[in-house]
This record gives C-alpha cells, sequence and structure tokens, in this order.
C-alpha cells in the first residue's frame, strides 16, 4: 500500500494513497493512521523543534518573494500587451515571474525584494489611469521641435512642451534632453481626447518647495 500522510501537531493536512485497496480492511487503515501520527509527532518534536525552535523572523535573501493584487479586467490586455510584449519586458527589466488570471489577480515572484517592488511599481502604474497633478519618473522617447515625449508608463505618454522643460528658457529641446533620459514630469493636463501634458518646469518646482520645507522643519 503507497501511503504518504502529512500533517501538524493539530492534525493531517494532507493524504497520498493509491487505489489498490483489495484486502484493506478497517482495522489496517486505522492502524496505519496511528503509526503515522505517531511518526509524524516524533518529527516534529525530536528532529525540527530541535532544529528550528520557533519560525524566522525573516525569510532568507534567496527565497521567493511574492505579492499578489486584484487589478480590473478591462486592465489585463494592458499589462499583458500585444503578443505579451509589456508582461514580458517587465520579466526581463526587473527578474520576476509575473502570472495574471483572468479575474485580475496578479501574482508576481521575485528573489530580490528591490525587483519585487520595482515591478509591482509598473504593473499599478499601468492599470492606474494618470491624475493630474501627480509626478511620475518618466523615459524620454521622441523629440520635437516643439517639445519632448516621455513614457510615464509602458503604453502611456505624454508631451512636455518647450516651455515646460526647465526653469528657464529653452531655445532648443535637444539642449535640454535626449532620446532616453530619464525625467521627472508632473501631469499638468488631460484634455477630452485623453492625450497627457506634462511639465519638468512644475515637477522640478514642487521638489525644491517641498525640500525647502523640510528643511525649514529641521
Amino acid at each position: 500500500m503507497d501511503f504518504k500522510v502529512g500533517g501538524t501537531k493539530r492534525g493531517i493536512t494532507a493524504i497520498q494513497m493509491d487505489i489498490k485497496i483489495d484486502g484493506l480492511t478497517y482495522d489496517i487503515i486505522e492502524e496505519a493512521f496511528e503509526k503515522c501520527r505517531k511518526a509524524r509527532l516524533f518529527i516534529l518534536d525530536e528532529i525540527m523543534l530541535k532544529a528550528i525552535a520557533e519560525p524566522r523572523e525573516q525569510l532568507s535573501q534567496y527565497a521567493p518573494k511574492m505579492v499578489s493584487f486584484m487589478i480590473d479586467v478591462e486592465k489585463i490586455r494592458d499589462v499583458i500587451g500585444k503578443g505579451g510584449k509589456v508582461i514580458q519586458d517587465i520579466c526581463a527589466k526587473c527578474n520576476c515571474k509575473i502570472d495574471v488570471e483572468e479575474d485580475g489577480r496578479v501574482s508576481i515572484t521575485a528573489v530580490d525584494r528591490d525587483d519585487l517592488n520595482r515591478a509591482v511599481s509598473i504593473v499599478r502604474m499601468i492599470v492606474e489611469d494618470p491624475e493630474v497633478g501627480a509626478i511620475y519618473k518618466g523615459r524620454v522617447t521622441r523629440l520635437m521641435n516643439f517639445g519632448a515625449f516621455v513614457e510615464i508608463a509602458p503604453g502611456k505618454e505624454g508631451l512636455v512642451h518647450i516651455s515646460k522643460l526647465d526653469s528657464k528658457r529653452v531655445e532648443r529641446v535637444e539642449d535640454v534632453v535626449a532620446v532616453g533620459d530619464e525625467l521627472i514630469v508632473k501631469v499638468v493636463e488631460i484634455d477630452q481626447q485623453g492625450r497627457i501634458n506634462l511639465s519638468r518646469k512644475d515637477a522640478l518646482a514642487d521638489m525644491a518647495k517641498r525640500q525647502a520645507e523640510r528643511e525649514a522643519g529641521e
């Protein structure tokens, strides 16, 4: 008889048993359960408890970390991307594994806590609609004579007009930024077509103001 039992001091939590039960009586099964109980308690008390008296306060740095949260099912396609491009890029950049269920549950697993937090942040930015007044860290994707386009989340891009690129007057966009640069920008407007207008000038001013307030409070 192939019979495996797992559990805790409080009782059995898992059983595996084959279906070849010819010749088995209730007495034999009862005896098997009793032997399993004694063996389980012996292993827990005499072996495991002596090796680990209590649960570790922190997981090993090499143990996988996982976070699960729900998103709007309508946003699933945005997280996955065409042909899986978006989710694959996140996994590659953050050294993580992402599972998305049909009900909108997202599970992200990574060994490094920083990688995990970065992946969670990216996914949340994808599914959350930009808000006027919010500040983002984005990447310059295109330069035009009138400004620079900045991606604040995968698939979400806004325009920083040349007048909003810096606190001082800017003659040429390329004098201030280049494609691939990372910028701190503030959402100043979302028009009726859903186009996002950004401002680096306002973001820098807000950051300077907060810094001054912190220094004044010290």
